[in-house]
């Protein structure tokens, strides 16, 4: 049981992968747009700031270096995060699922026990999902929506599971017409990537029990 409950922080994102996020091929109507999704704007400058603040973070830790090498399409992968965040909100709307501030004090509180403590924890994300210790409420927050999506619709650990939510998260993505400034690559509807990049930390659990990977491979 403690096994489970280590990895369900990354459970949540590993049942994200095989979704057919679908886009439309961007163009220059957006000018200083990173993306368009569901009308809304997510700004270069945004996405800037973003990989700014990992950077930042990265470099402070006696392993930077290392960090930073390993996530060289840091600029893809906070595009993909915001898109993504996008796509499991509106797929939340549809099937009525919310989350409470009790809610995400309390998953948090959870996370944190499991990781054994508010620094491991940040350190975790930061090491294998390149979030920035200010980014942290939002991811965290969206694993939360994720796992009550989930548990609403009835999509378990299990490759049946697996198709419930990608179907939902399918059907969210085609109703928020996704469109990507090409600095930034194009969206891949079947291999869920953006340009070349996918994200290291998004495994697809194959069966039951199956402990997710976490090492960024």
């Amino acid at each position: 049981m403690h096994r489970r409950r280590r990895t369900a922080i990354i459970v949540s994102a590993a049942l994200l992968v095989a979704a057919p996020l679908l886009a439309a091929c961007s163009n220059d109507a957006h000018p200083g747009a990173a993306a368009v999704v569901g009308g809304d704007r997510i700004e270069v400058s945004t996405v800037q700031a973003n990989v700014k603040d990992v950077r930042s973070a990265q470099e402070s830790t006696p392993e930077g270096a290392q960090l930073i090498k390993d996530t060289g399409q840091l600029g893809r992968a906070k595009l993909y995060e915001l898109i993504v965040a996008k796509v499991v909100e509106r797929a939340a709307d549809d099937a009525g699922v919310s989350v409470s501030r009790k809610d995400i004090q309390d998953g948090r509180a959870g996370f944190v026990q499991q990781a054994g403590g508010e620094e491991q924890l940040a350190a975790m994300y930061l090491q294998q999902r390149g979030v920035a210790p200010d980014q942290l409420n939002d991811v965290v927050r969206r694993d939360i929506l994720v796992g009550k999506l989930a548990a609403a619709i009835g999509a378990t650990n299990t490759p049946e599971g697996q198709q419930k939510l990608n179907k939902a998260f399918s059907a969210a993505a085609k109703g928020l017409d996704i469109d990507v400034n090409p600095r930034f690559g194009a969206w891949n509807s079947q291999k869920l990537e953006l340009g070349e990049y996918k994200a290291p930390w998004i495994t697809q659990v194959t069966k039951q029990e199956q402990p997710v990977p976490t090492d960024g491979a």
